[in-house]
């Protein structure tokens, strides 16, 4: 592994420390086919912000199912403007599978940078970003090239959390006049995952109580030391037992974004909380193997068309 592409990697991630730009644009290699992906922008429910997202839209017209992707509490983009590896690798590999893709910031359309340290921000991302997740869903639905009833909604660390907040039974971010639900979730390593993160008072739910309609798929590395596995399983194994279609799958050695591609161990000291571990993130070859078509086969059976 070269120093430059390890020193690449770390300023990455550490240019998402700065405030970023609300205005900025993902550039045109970003698109899932190598062209220009097409920038739209909608309102969040949370009835103040008006977001940026990066649509991959196929040609013609039949309807075509769909996935929404909600980033992690470092953002989307760099400060080049370049979404990030992990997110256009898997932008890639949905519209590849025939999938329409929405990619929303909600971190650059707040004037956000990083939210992953403590502090009003990532509260407000918190709360605010299951309405982003809806506000997604409409938009799509408003489509016509759009199957309205086959969407996914799949999200990465924090955005992960935010799956689990947007699609159990008391959601503090669906509109109460929905129609049609998303029809599958899928959370990596997902933050605020335990029972205590998705109850009152930071939800809607009773404790013991998450409840979801959404067939859901979690993948979490048993070696994540930024976003511990064990209250996640225990909250996810609950679930499970009170009739939830939730399924777990868990990476022996892998850690934090074992998903990305082609990254080096990193820590990141900058996002250690308290006396806390330094966070590390990582790619795993063997998890990230078995991720991808376990993922792609997993919205398959949910989305395919009756």
């Amino acid at each position: 592994m070269s120093s430059g592409f390890f020193r690449n990697c770390m300023i990455a991630f550490a240019l998402a420390l700065a405030p970023a730009a609300a205005a900025q644009q993902a550039t045109p290699d970003d698109g899932p086919d190598k062209r220009a992906l097409e920038t739209v922008h909608f309102a969040s429910l949370d009835g103040k912000t008006n977001l940026t997202a990066y649509l991959g839209r196929h040609p013609g017209d039949a309807p075509r199912p769909a996935v929404v992707l909600m980033h992690g509490c470092s953002g989307l983009l760099n400060a080049q403007g370049r979404i990030l590896p992990i997110y256009r690798a898997w932008m890639r590999a949905l519209f590849a599978s025939g999938y329409d893709v929405l990619t929303v910031d909600s971190a650059a359309s707040r004037g956000f940078g990083q939210t992953c340290t403590a502090g009003p921000n990532r509260i407000t991302m918190w709360r605010d970003r299951p309405k982003d997740a809806y506000a997604a869903l409409g938009y799509l639905q408003a489509q016509p090239q759009i199957a309205a009833d086959r969407i996914a909604l799949m999200g990465w660390s924090q955005g992960g959390g935010v799956v689990l907040l947007s699609i159990n039974d008391k959601s503090i971010g669906r509109p109460p006049a929905l129609k049609q639900d998303f029809n599958v979730a899928v959370a990596f390593y997902p933050g605020a995952c335990s029972d205590r993160l998705q109850s009152k008072p930071w939800t809607q739910v009773e404790p013991q109580g998450w409840t979801t309609p959404v067939p859901l798929l979690v993948l979490f590395g048993a070696a994540d030391n930024w976003t511990p596995l064990a209250p996640c399983e225990a909250f996810l194994d609950a679930a499970k037992t009170r009739g939830n279609p939730v399924e777990l799958k868990v990476y022996p050695n892998a850690g934090h974004a074992f998903d990305a591609p082609n990254l080096p161990r990193t820590e990141l000291p900058a996002y250690r909380e308290g006396n806390g571990p330094v966070p590390v993130i990582g790619s795993d070859a063997e998890a990230r193997a078995d991720a991808f078509p376990r993922v792609l086969e997993f919205l398959k059976l949910h989305l395919q068309s009756n």
